[in-house]
């Protein structure tokens, strides 16, 4: 992951890839992880998603990584809420009721650092992994959750349209990822409406891992 990258997509607002309202993937398919009210549900690389928002309204408690300081300041500061931020390891934790953000490298972050969780959603982050750095992700996220049940999302399209990210991850991949560790159910899949950023055809996925 190129850290630069980010920090410079976050310093100059470019930020597509930032959602103005909860993802309707996650409104349709997270009841099928069985969330009882007040649990806790890890969301890595976060930014500052509405998503958190929904999650935290629903009762459940939040916990992300994100590396972009920025984001996680603006993050609270739409909540209208003052963290408490304090050192964890090579990391800042921001700490207020029911959400914990780990501010940096999620490699860094360790499952005694983010602690318990019941359930793992993913929309942007291994879809913002380049190749060679997805399966040591898939890998981690696995271990940091203790095989807690995920929700996926997933982009495929021709890779050779566009570089990415986001990147296009098909089904075999989310299997050689994941399969090892989890009983895969693919929940949907369909057309992203009006194609990716409105230039090309691609398709949309969302996974159960349980």
């Amino acid at each position: 992951m190129d850290e630069q990258f980010w920090q410079r997509k976050w310093a100059s607002n470019e930020i597509a890839f930032h959602e103005g309202a909860p993802n309707r993937l996650m409104l349709a398919h997270i009841g099928r992880l069985g969330l009882a009210p007040g649990s806790r549900v890890f969301v890595p690389l976060c930014g500052k998603s509405l998503d958190l928002h929904w999650l935290l309204a629903q009762g459940h408690r939040v916990a992300g990584v994100e590396l972009s300081q920025l984001a996680v300041d603006q993050l609270f500061a739409s909540l209208g809420v003052t963290p408490m931020v304090s050192s964890a390891g090579e990391l800042l934790h921001y700490h207020a009721q029911d959400i914990d953000i780990f501010v940096g490298d999620i490699f860094s972050l360790s499952s005694e650092l983010l602690g318990a969780v019941d359930a793992v959603y993913d929309r942007a982050a291994l879809v913002a992994l380049p190749e060679s750095m997805r399966a040591s992700y898939a890998a981690h996220v696995t271990q940091l959750a203790r095989q807690a049940p995920q929700l996926l999302i997933c982009y495929q399209y021709d890779q050779a349209i566009m570089a990415g990210p986001p990147f296009s991850i098909g089904d075999e991949e989310v299997r050689q990822r994941y399969g090892h560790a989890y009983a895969l159910i693919l929940l949907d899949k369909a057309e992203v409406a009006g194609g990716f950023k409105g230039r090309f055809p691609a398709l949309e996925a969302v996974w159960l891992l349980a």
